[in-house]
């Protein structure tokens, strides 16, 4: 084990670096811990729940079961041990070229958040709603950003109208945006789309429809946010959630030259909020009938809002057959809305947006698609002081091949 210190930081790593060497911490010391891997695939920083994690030279679904990852378990000084294993230690890739920022960087943040909407359509428009109604203890002020001026004008007006009485500044305000300053917040909404679908097209997987249309849309955005220095959270919500956070990532860090550079937007900054909702149909499906009434206790959801999606009746007693099952009734379950005749926006804009984005300002386990090993994939997550945490389960060998399954479906996206 090697120990340094740098601007009166603590850092541990098990590789000799170009570092002012220290004396090993005392018990009570702060200690950041620095891995030394390729940093292009993966995140810059977060929550290390296993040893493994410090010795795995890549990120994939195995971490969702750390019994899987294929790295060996070091062994560590009985006073690292214990701060990891109580939530305490944070892991640093050193030859990311944004390691100082994120390990020097203030982690302190403000109680109630600014958030910027971009986009007031249908999705928009509702997430908003939600917002305000439900986000008074963590968010300040909303900003919205829309290409209608109209459109802006009509929910600032409709928003401020929106209050408890004697009682008017308990929610969250709503004000407009310049698309200049749309990067002055802690939060950034992507909820833009350039084409959906019309009901009654008979497109099966609208989501996928959207890509070609979407991306465009989302790489700029995400390469703005490079040239503003942007240090907050920036969450797609827009279809198909998945894979556009991958290409909003790898727009941000796009040199001049095309190639990877580390100056844009941390793989961890970027989240989808797509799950949610997929999470809540499953809970509804189970409340219906009793096959599948032990999601609702044990059950658990994976994967992308769309193809690849995942829902696992249990994980103690997991049946593949029902999972499978009602995996199917969770991906369609938008169709039966499409059928009536209707856009189904409604419960993804709340149940994947609103709730999704309020779990995660307070720090609490939600569904969203994070980086795992260069590829967006949703798990139950939170963040944390020390970095972001994903769910590691002992999960059964059916489920996790599915999960694997999906994997390579997502990264053949392109």
């Amino acid at each position: 084990m090697y120990y340094y210190t740098r601007r009166g930081r603590k850092l541990a790593s098990f590789s000799p670096l170009p570092l002012p060497a220290a004396p090993e911490p005392g018990e009570s010391e702060e200690v950041t811990f620095l891995i030394d891997c390729p940093p292009e695939e993966r995140r810059a920083s977060f929550l290390a729940a296993d040893p493994r994690h410090l010795t795995a030279q890549r990120d994939s679904v195995e971490w969702l079961d750390s019994r899987r990852i294929d790295a060996p378990e070091p062994e560590l000084p009985e006073w690292l041990a214990r701060r990891l294993k109580h939530g305490g230690l944070r892991a640093v890739n050193f030859r990311h070229p944004a390691w100082e920022r994120v390990v020097f960087g203030e982690r302190r943040q403000p109680n109630r958040k600014r958030v910027n909407l971009l986009a007031v359509g249908d999705v928009g428009g509702t997430l908003l709603t939600a917002l305000k109604l439900l986000g008074g203890e963590n968010i300040s002020t909303i900003g919205i950003c829309d290409l209608s001026a109209a459109t802006v004008a009509r929910w600032t007006a409709e928003m401020s109208q929106i209050s408890w009485p004697w009682n008017y500044e308990a929610l969250p305000k709503v004000e407009p945006v310049a698309p200049e300053h749309l990067f002055e917040c802690d939060v950034f909404l992507f909820a833009a789309a350039k084409a959906v679908p019309p009901v009654g097209s008979g497109v099966q997987d609208v989501r996928m429809a959207q890509l070609a249309a979407n991306r465009p849309l989302v790489e700029s955005y995400a390469r703005q946010a490079r040239s503003a220095g942007f240090g907050g959270l920036f969450v797609v919500l827009s279809d198909p959630v998945d894979p556009l956070c991958r290409a909003a990532y790898r727009a941000s860090n796009a040199g001049p030259d095309g190639k990877w550079d580390g100056l844009g937007l941390l793989a961890e900054q970027i989240q989808g909020f797509g799950l949610g909702v997929m999470n809540a149909r499953a809970a509804a499906l189970a409340q219906q009938d009793l096959r599948y009434l032990s999601f609702l206790s044990d059950g658990r959801s994976f994967g992308p809002h769309g193809e690849g999606l995942v829902i696992a009746n249990s994980i103690k007693k997991y049946d593949d057959a029902i999972s499978r099952e009602l995996t199917e009734q969770v991906k369609t379950a938008n169709l039966r809305i499409r059928e009536l005749g209707f856009k189904p926006f409604v419960a993804p804009a709340v149940s994947s947006g609103a709730m999704q984005l309020l779990l995660a300002l307070r720090g609490q386990w939600h569904c969203g698609s994070v980086c795992l090993g260069g590829v967006w994939f949703g798990v139950r997550n939170r963040y944390t002081v020390n970095g972001l945490e994903t769910e590691s389960l002992e999960l059964p060998d059916e489920l996790f091949a599915r999960l694997k399954e999906t994997e390579t479906g997502l990264r053949a996206i392109e």
